[in-house]
This record gives C-alpha cells, sequence and structure tokens, in this order.
C-alpha cells in the first residue's frame, strides 16, 4: 500500500515520490538471510533503507539514525521490528522499518514488512499499521497485500 499523496523526486524530477509505502513478502523472496525474526529484521533493515530513499530520487542516503530495534508481537507471533530515521542527501528524510515475524499458517516461513514514510508524516502510522496486522482466518494464507 502506498500514500495516496505524491511528488516529484527531489534528486530525479521524472520520477514519483509518495509520501509513505508499506508491502510485506516472504524473507526468501527478499533474498533476506536469518533464522530468526530478529535475524531477519536486521539483516533487511539496510536493504530496505536503500530501497526506500537510497538511489537517485533522493539523491541516496548520507547516514542513519537507529530508533528501535525491539522484540514486538505481530498477528499473534514472536516478531522484531528494526526501524532507522535515513537522512538523504536532498529532499524529505524517511523512516524506514523492517517488522519480521513468522507466518501464522508456517510458522517456519518468516514475513517481512517493509515501511517507508517521509520524516514530515506521522511516525506512528507505521505502529498502527503493526498493530492492525492479523492472522488470516482463512486456509492457504492471504496474498501479502492485505496488511
Amino acid at each position: 500500500m502506498t500514500s495516496d499523496d505524491s511528488y516529484e523526486c527531489p534528486g530525479d524530477t521524472s520520477a514519483t515520490c509518495t509520501k509513505g509505502g508499506a508491502y510485506s513478502a516472504p524473507a526468501v523472496v527478499l533474498g533476506t538471510k536469518g533464522g530468526t525474526a530478529e535475524a531477519v529484521a536486521k539483516a533487511d533493515i539496510e536493504a530496505n533503507a536503500e530501497e526506500s530513499y537510497g538511489g537517485e530520487s533522493y539523491g541516496g542516503i548520507t547516514s542513519h539514525e537507529e530508533l528501535a530495534s525491539k522484540a514486538v508481537t505481530v498477528a499473534g507471533q514472536k516478531g522484531y521490528l528494526v526501524r532507522w530515521k535515513a537522512v538523504t542527501s536532498e529532499g524529505s528524510d524517511g523512516y524506514v522499518e523492517s517488522l519480521a515475524f513468522p507466518a501464522p499458517a508456517d510458522p517456519e516461513r518468516i514475513v517481512v514488512v517493509r515501511f517507508g514514510v517521509d520524516v514530515g508524516e506521522r511516525q506512528s502510522v507505521i505502529d498502527e499499521i503493526t498493530k492492525g496486522i492479523e492472522a488470516d482466518s482463512s486456509a492457504g494464507g492471504g496474498d501479502g497485500q492485505d496488511v
């Protein structure tokens, strides 16, 4: 899901940036290594930051500050999150979070939810979305889009 608010990317005005977004995928699909939610979240955060605020769109990330690294419960599973404030060379800085937890229908599979939200937006929206993540009650799980 992405924000409805968009703007010309400050580092590449031919591209469009949004004020925030989130999506989920299995860790194996992202290529993120780790056997636990904590290991996966810690291994994913740098790639998430680069995807969200790196590259030409914001002129690259110049530094980051770790805002949180902690255990959380998501959809009844013991998960882990890592949140950074990514400082960019052009335009908005961003809050990025990698949230990892075992899939409720298949605890051997770790799900990663990547968040990227411009600093000008409410950081609490990340927490609100996280609290709303629930186990899919239908057999076979969901499509990864309804978080």
